[in-house]
C-alpha cells in the first residue's frame, strides 16, 4: 500500500466507534455498509463514515491508526467534530466526488 487512509466509522452521533485503515476507502466503507466484513462493524451496526484522512505511505497510515486507537474516546470525538460537526456520513461525499 503506497497511499492509504485512516478512517473512523460510527453507528450514530457519539455512538460506537471503529478505526481502520485501507488503501481503497470507497471500497472498504462500502464493504462495511453492506456487512461484507465479519466482526465488530457488522455486529454493532457501525456503518457511518464520520472521519478520514489520507496518508502518503504505508508506514504513516499504520502509525496514525495506532495513534488514534490509543487515544481517549473524548479525543476521538473532538477529532471527528473538528472536521464533521454534524456527524454527516462522508461516504455520500466520496461517491459524489467520484
Amino acid at each position: 500500500m503506497s497511499e492509504g487512509f485512516v478512517y473512523i466509522l460510527a453507528n450514530e452521533r457519539n455512538g460506537t466507534l471503529y478505526t481502520g485503515v485501507t488503501s481503497d476507502l470507497m471500497r472498504r466503507v462500502y464493504e462495511h455498509k453492506n456487512d461484507f466484513v465479519e466482526g465488530f462493524t457488522k455486529k454493532y451496526g457501525v456503518h457511518k463514515l464520520v472521519y478520514f484522512e489520507r496518508c502518503d505511505d504505508c508506514d504513516t497510515v499504520l502509525l496514525r491508526e495506532k495513534q488514534i486507537k490509543e487515544w481517549k474516546r473524548k479525543w476521538k470525538l473532538e477529532l471527528i467534530e473538528k472536521v464533521n460537526p454534524f456527524w454527516k456520513d462522508l461516504f455520500d461525499e466520496l461517491i459524489n466526488q467520484g
